[in-house]
């Protein structure tokens, strides 16, 4: 209980992270702070179309980030009351009722059971087979979910890099066009829009890549709980040694 709790609260605090680290970042530049009338939409604008991009992002992985938050809890994969059900199912002999239950009921834990179920009246190295594939299944399933955090985590920052080589191009066309007699003023907007797209690139970066470990973790930590309980579940299919 007190781990669910203090899973529940990092993940809280891990949805809140990205877009109050894109503020802070964005509002502690001197974009903001060079006549006192910046805005949000002027940082933007002056990141260029690299930068928007970059931006729109941090939304994408906002959104990824809630909802797997929420979807891959412990208790949406495998709620507690359908576990007890299906024990007691089995412990009645009502292999049946429980592949109906599974069948009307379907997540994660469901999923793998109804497959085990399935093959009941099969050798036990059948029913532990279907058991095995229809669990990776799902996992590589529950993977490729969170996959679009590490996606993003990697991306951003190679758009921020060239966002960064656009930048410093216009900086050195501008160089060029005055024959070597550009003024700091007219070179500060390519310059600050090559260091604003890196900036952004690894403000999108760092807490979208610390939510997919977070995630993967958890994800990790519940598949093996599962198939724990699945196993145990089934144990009693196994033929005695001899």
């Amino acid at each position: 209980m007190i781990l669910s709790q203090a899973s529940s609260r990092l993940a809280h605090f891990a949805t809140r992270t990205l877009p109050i680290a894109t503020a802070a970042a964005l509002t502690s530049t001197p974009l903001f702070a060079q006549d006192g009338g910046g805005s949000a939409l002027d940082v933007f604008t002056k990141s260029g179309t690299i930068g928007i991009l970059i931006i729109l992002l941090s939304v994408v992985a906002l959104a990824v980030i809630i909802e797997n938050t929420v979807t891959l809890k412990r208790d949406k994969l495998a709620p507690p009351e359908l576990i007890d059900e299906v024990q007691a199912l089995f412990d009645e002999g009502q292999y049946q009722e429980a592949m109906e239950l599974c069948e009307n009921e379907p997540c994660f834990f469901t999923r793998i059971a109804g497959a085990g179920i399935a093959k009941i009246g099969h050798p036990f190295e059948v029913i532990e087979q279907s058991i095995a594939e229809m669990g990776d299944e799902e996992s590589i399933r529950l993977h490729q979910k969170i996959g679009w955090l590490s996606l993003i985590a990697n991306v951003a920052p190679m758009m921020g890099l060239l966002g960064t080589v656009g930048g410093m191009i216009k900086a050195f066309e501008t160089i060029a066009s005055s024959q070597g007699q550009a003024s700091p003023a007219e070179l500060a907007l390519g310059i600050s829009e090559a260091l604003l797209t890196t900036m952004l690139g690894l403000v999108v970066a760092i807490p979208t890549s610390a939510m997919f470990a977070f995630l993967r973790n958890r994800l990790v930590k519940t598949v093996i709980e599962v198939g724990a309980i699945i196993e145990d579940l089934f144990e009693r299919f196994r033929p005695n040694a001899a």
